[in-house]
């Protein structure tokens, strides 16, 4: 199992774990989507698959110049691991938008086995047991959303656009109208993704996550807790956005879809946050910076049991 993954702070947030049957095939877990006991989810590292070159080995991604059989046989042993196959999986399929699809055993297999008859959705929610929810990331945020009360889970792709957009709102707004949500009854969590320091982004997209994002002090602690001891002013102006000597700006996508989940009424206690970089770790994490584009995609999953 891989060992040197740089982290953020002394918690050990997403546990490495792998396969029983392919123990070459690792990926994260969190405790708190864990424990509710009515879920089993993966976030994928890039270890345990059969395609080659950049993509080595896991990629799930089908437009990315790899042989449709490795993907496919990919995500066969992503399904391997929830006990079932590539028939009960149901694929996103990401423009970066803030859609949300509801997911019936009639949508199984569609994006794997079967076409997608549907397309710029960026989160898939369900109520049905036996159905794999999978979205795919190369450092954009995934974030796994369950409720606890009425059974049902959500999984949504938040890009920049997708966070500035309140793609977690639009999710929990969809499972309330669909299942009855409430925000007290989720426990949701951000997976690997790419961390502040690593993501630089022009004025434009700054001013928008400013407009969108005011200053928060209470839930900017909240956030820094997590990480560090001995919160500083500077730590705490600094948390969403912080300016460089060229004019450049380095964002935040964790703190961001935080706020979105705490500001839909999530509790802080109910949302875990990673600790882990894609771009700081592309050894093991595929990464669309790191790589300048020469990559394969990673894979969140997950499956009501």
């Amino acid at each position: 199992m891989s060992s040197q993954i740089k982290r953020y702070g002394n918690r050990n947030v997403c546990r490495l774990n792998c396969d029983k049957e392919n123990r070459e095939f690792e990926y994260f877990t969190f405790d708190g989507i864990r424990d509710t006991g009515i879920v089993e989810h993966i976030f994928t590292t890039r270890n345990g698959g059969v395609s080659t070159g950049c993509m080595a080995s896991l990629n799930f991604g089908y437009t990315r110049g790899d042989r449709k059989e490795n993907v496919y046989e990919n995500f066969r042993r992503a399904a391997a691991v929830f006990g079932k196959t590539a028939d009960d999986i149901v694929c996103s399929i990401q423009t970066h938008t803030t859609n949300i699809r509801k997911v019936t055993s009639s949508d199984k297999g569609k994006g794997v086995t079967k076409e997608r008859d549907y397309s710029d959705i960026d989160g898939l929610i369900t109520n049905e047991s036996g159905i794999i929810l999978a979205a795919f990331y190369a450092d954009c945020v995934p974030v796994f959303i369950v409720d606890t009360v009425n059974r049902a889970i959500g999984l949504i792709h938040s890009g920049w656009r997708g966070t500035v957009g309140r793609i977690g709102q639009s999710a929990l707004d969809a499972m309330s109208k669909e299942y009855g949500t409430k925000p007290g009854g989720v426990r949701a969590a951000i997976a690997p993704s790419i961390c502040q320091n690593c993501y630089e982004v022009d004025k434009d997209v700054a001013e928008a996550f400013r407009n969108a994002f005011p200053r928060n002090d209470a839930m900017a602690v909240e956030y820094l807790e997590r990480y560090k001891d001995g919160i500083t002013d500077t730590d705490i102006k600094n948390c969403l956005l912080y300016e460089k000597s060229n004019g450049k700006y380095q964002l935040n996508l964790w703190y961001a879809n935080f706020r979105v989940l705490r500001d839909a009424g999530v509790p802080n206690e109910n949302i875990e946050i990673t600790d882990v970089c894609t771009c700081c770790n592309p050894e093991i994490l595929f990464s669309h910076r790191a790589s300048h584009g020469q990559r394969g995609n990673l894979g969140a999953f997950m499956m009501l049991k």
